[in-house]
């Protein structure tokens, strides 16, 4: 139960319920949920969103007696080309940081000559082919959410 009250058809935001309130001194805050509720204090939904939608303003849902934000579509003032050009950077960056991680190795080996263990050359292989897969699926979106949702990798 969070500090929102219904009065009369207006919302009333309080950092937390309170602990008087109307004629209730000292114990408020201690209520059930139904005692609340009769004084309009009621939940909040937050409801789940993606990368292409954001929250409005809190409203009072009367048909299920909650407080809860619309959830509406973002305005994107990149064009779609940007959009992808920018995820495309942050998923290379990723790669390129894992790739980071065995470069001294490559570079060692080169320096001295040494043959580079295969299960290393294997690895660097995989994230180089994985990466040009999921940048590859990134152009192939046609709408800038689509975009927006793409969920890149977890590398970490």
């Amino acid at each position: 139960m969070k500090g929102l009250q219904l009065d009369n058809g207006t919302i009333k935001r309080f950092n937390s319920i309170p602990k008087n309130f109307g004629n209730i001194i000292g114990g408020f805050n201690t209520l059930n949920d139904t005692e609340l509720q009769e004084f309009g204090f009621y939940d909040i939904v937050t409801p789940s969103i993606t990368q292409s939608q954001e929250l409005g303003a809190i409203e009072w849902d009367s048909d299920n007696s909650v407080f809860t934000y619309p959830v509406q579509n973002k305005t994107f003032s990149q064009t779609l080309a940007e959009l992808k050009a920018e995820k495309i950077t942050n998923l290379k960056y990723s790669y390129g940081s894992e790739l980071s991680k065995t470069d001294w190795i490559i570079i060692r080996d080169q320096e001295l000559g040494n043959t580079t263990d295969s299960s290393i050359l294997s690895s660097r292989a995989t994230l180089r082919s994985d990466c040009a897969t999921h940048e590859s699926s990134i152009n192939s979106k046609t709408t800038k959410a689509q975009v927006a949702d793409y969920s890149l990798p977890n590398l970490m």
